[in-house]
């Protein structure tokens, strides 16, 4: 029994490193913050429509390379704005790729589908410089 934990806990980190990561890496060519303010942010079943129409929309984006899809934690300092439901952070490698995203199909159903979800949208892109 004891050769056979052995064996394992030294087998276990060599799988580890077999394993594909899944993570991809952050794109500081272009970055496209969205924040979204619901009308009823407070309703579970608006929010599982409203994140699920937007994680299928993200898997289905041919442009996107990375994204985040965030809450707002509870503010502590007066110049954080804790007002908004979510935030949405995706990367491009490109200007001309991000603006591909915003006419692409999946985006547009996405829109179809939560448009009456919200009541407003902030966008804050930015193109990244170099040292």
């Amino acid at each position: 029994m004891k050769k056979v934990a052995v064996l394992l806990l030294l087998t276990l980190p060599v799988l580890g490193i077999a394993q594909k990561s899944t993570a991809k890496e952050f794109d500081a060519n272009f970055a496209h913050s969205v924040y979204f303010w619901l009308k009823n942010p407070d309703s579970k079943e608006d929010r599982a429509k409203f994140e699920a129409s937007l994680y299928q929309f993200l898997n289905n984006s041919k442009y996107a390379k990375t994204n985040f899809l965030g809450i707002p934690p509870k503010a502590v300092r007066e110049v954080v704005d804790d007002s908004f439901t979510y935030n949405l952070i995706v990367t491009f490698e490109s200007a001309e790729a991000q603006q591909s995203y915003q006419e692409e199909e999946a985006h547009l159903v996405f829109i179809e589908e939560c448009k009456n979800l919200w009541e407003e949208v902030v966008v804050y892109d930015a193109i990244g410089t170099t040292p």
